[in-house]
């Protein structure tokens, strides 16, 4: 029995690849749309790190956390390397432990 090494993508109709595009759309504008209001001051990060909305679950906690006001790279990575999660963590990816000690460190700046 011979194994392929090469995966192609599932066929997909027209109306599947355009759904697929509206729903990437959607997502980017969404997370676009977070990181303004987060710089602006409009929207608070300990809500979307407690309970994230869909569209962010997969974005990366290191992109969220730099969206902030007065987090440039250096305290978000001090801040990663504290709480001991990767900067290439999702945030729906992160445990319990980690958002709790996320959101601990976030709150006594």
């Amino acid at each position: 029995m011979s194994v392929s090494l090469t995966t192609e993508a599932p066929p997909r109709s027209l109306l599947q690849r355009q759904e697929a595009l509206l729903q990437a759309n959607f997502i980017r504008t969404f997370r676009k749309d977070l990181k303004r209001d987060l710089k602006a001051g409009r929207a608070v990060i300990l809500d979307y790190i407690l309970s994230p909305p869909q569209p962010i679950e997969t974005m990366k906690l290191f992109d969220l956390l730099l969206a902030t006001p007065k987090l440039g790279r250096v305290k978000v990575n001090k801040i990663l390397l504290i709480a001991r999660v990767s900067p290439s963590k999702t945030i729906g990816g992160l445990s319990a432990r980690q958002r709790s000690e996320v959101v601990s460190l976030l709150r006594r700046r």
